[in-house]
């Protein structure tokens, strides 16, 4: 956002979210300071006026620069329900902040063609409930009484999907769904900001949406975040990209004619809207997850590779001093998670994302425990999370030694969270007729602010 704040990246626990319109101040990586108090989350709703938009309750979340918070953009009146009434803070590879604040529906939009059908299904799965056009054969319906795999054989940790923050969201979903061959696993909406900063450091409206190639029981997934009233983020060196083979991603992006740049044989680069770098291998697509490993970017290699593999106990696969990289990974069959030195310090504007892996949920606090006792980062303590009318689930949100964000969640009710909702595209669908924050700036002359 321009103008902004740099806030302190280390962010500590957060205590309940109660207040919602100022900022939050920034928090020591130790202790959690306490929060203004100021007017209630759930204010009613403004009234209508030509002043303001129907659904307006506070003022528009306002830009943010490296060095300073800014004020708050246009007045209390005219500004989006789900807009912050305080500057949305920024960070870098040492710093982190806060910021957050509800939306309305404009005409539906047109149908988009269909996604071509994902490899390897079976005959019964491909019999799934369709949505417009073919659905991916892998959907099939769930019900919280459904039964799920037993827990006991999987392994240990699981590496389960990487958060991406995105300020265009109808371009998002066409690069997930259209160009990469991926399906909405589901989709959910949130009146107010993740206890966990799952939506980035920000109050307000936010929705996720997470999408991949299959069931999350078994593949490694993206979790799409998106702020209403940002619209756009700052990209660091911290997040170096994304590797997947699908000879079909690279067909379908030819077609689309959606810029490709061949890095190396075979491997093509492709960005998705936001800047994120995606590496296509032109092979046939896989039966098992496409989905290969994800790349963050380092200041010093071996004092990460101590963190992951001797702290949170990954295995090496891979390590490579001459190129300054290395490869983890929990299993031979789960994606894996590459380390490369970027020759400096990790500058993790404010695009900086979170990778995610399960555990057992009491295992839990024995890693938080373990952080503890080797003094090590922890941004949020163990605490619950709810999701409206799915399962609750415990999680606790570590750094590693250059400020990436890890997130540790209890497999059993996760496993039970990210069952496949059939009516995910749908959902995400109707969100995105009915967000019309983009026309509400462009009637008051404003422009999303960027983060």
């Amino acid at each position: 956002m321009k103008p902004s704040r740099l806030l302190q990246r280390g962010r500590a626990p957060l205590p309940a979210l109660t207040p919602a319109c100022g900022p939050r101040p920034p928090p020591s990586r130790t202790a959690a300071p306490p929060r203004p108090r100021c007017a209630p989350r759930r204010a009613a709703a403004a009234p209508r006026s030509s002043a303001g938009a129907p659904w307006s309750s506070a003022a528009a979340a306002p830009a943010r620069s490296s060095t300073a918070a800014a004020p708050a953009r246009g007045s209390a009146a005219a500004a989006p329900a789900w807009s912050s009434a305080a500057a949305a803070p920024a960070r870098s590879s040492a710093a982190a902040g806060p910021s957050r604040g509800s939306a309305a529906a404009p005409a539906p939009r047109a149908a988009r063609p269909a996604l071509p059908a994902a490899r390897g299904a079976s005959a019964a799965a491909a019999a799934a409930p369709a949505r417009r056009g073919p659905a991916p054969p892998w959907h099939r319906p769930v019900t919280s009484r459904q039964p799920r795999p037993d827990v006991t054989a999987m392994a240990a940790h699981r590496a389960l999907h990487f958060v991406f923050k995105v300020g265009d969201r109808p371009r998002t979903a066409r690069f997930y769904r259209e160009l990469l061959g991926m399906g909405v696993l589901r989709h959910e909406e949130f009146e107010e900001g993740c206890k966990a900063t799952c939506n980035g450091p920000y109050d307000g409206k936010w929705s996720k949406t997470m999408v991949g190639y299959g069931p999350e029981d078994n593949h490694f997934v993206a979790e799409l975040t998106y702020n209403y009233g940002i619209g756009e983020y700052r990209l660091g060196n911290d997040f170096l990209g994304i590797t997947l083979v699908s000879s079909q991603a690279v067909s379908n992006a030819k077609k689309m004619g959606w810029p490709l740049k061949e890095v190396t044989s075979g491997v093509f680069e492709a960005e998705a809207p936001g800047g994120y770098k995606f590496y296509l291998e032109d092979k046939e697509q896989p039966k098992q997850d496409p989905v290969w490993k994800v790349t963050l970017g380092v200041s010093n290699l071996q004092k990460s590779v101590s963190y992951w593999s001797g702290l949170l106990g990954m295995k090496i696969y891979e390590k490579d001093e001459g190129n300054q990289r290395a490869l983890l990974g929990y299993a031979d069959n789960q994606c894996k998670l590459e380390l490369k030195a970027v020759g400096g310090a990790v500058d993790h504007g404010t695009a900086f994302g979170r990778i995610a892996f399960s555990c057992a949920k009491e295992e839990l606090p024995s890693i938080e425990a373990l952080m503890k006792k080797e003094n090590q980062k922890i941004l949020t303590p163990l605490v619950s999370l709810d999701t409206p009318g799915k399962a609750t689930v415990q999680v606790v949100i570590l750094a590693d030694p250059d400020g990436h964000e890890i997130c540790f969640v209890g497999d059993e009710a996760f496993r039970e969270l990210s069952q496949v909702d059939p009516n995910g595209d749908k959902l995400l669908d109707d969100a995105m007729a009915a967000d019309n924050s983009d026309k509400w700036f462009a009637e008051h002359n404003m422009k999303k602010v960027s983060a």
